[in-house]
């Protein structure tokens, strides 16, 4: 599997997370976001420029789901649930979001 992006195919393991994190851009993001039926808006946008910043500022850290609602709801400055979330990506954020983010697939298990 791959992405083709601009006449380039960008490579992908079996689950279509890029193999090179430094492929990655915003066109790349609404490449994989459009095979990923995800509509992109400013506050996925908030989302996934967090989860970028943590992995590639922070030592490879990804947040779980209960992370992205407390950063969200501090960055909106308003009170964020998991719904709001997941109706942003609704097929389990912290990962749906790291593979649009062009980040590794997350090893850990469940959303909290």
């Amino acid at each position: 599997m791959g992405y083709e992006v601009n006449g380039t195919t960008l490579e992908t393991n079996e689950k279509g997370y890029l193999v090179n994190l430094d492929e990655w851009n915003e066109e790349v993001a609404q490449v994989i976001a459009a095979a990923e039926g995800v509509v992109l808006t400013e506050k996925s946008w908030d989302v996934i420029n967090f989860l970028r910043d943590e992995y590639i500022n922070n030592n490879g850290t990804q947040p779980n789901d209960r992370n992205i609602v407390k950063a969200m709801s501090d960055k909106w400055g308003e009170s964020v649930s998991s719904k709001d979330i997941y109706n942003l990506f609704p097929m389990q954020p912290s990962k749906q979001a790291a593979k649009i983010g062009g980040l590794p697939e997350s090893r850990r298990k469940g959303g909290y």
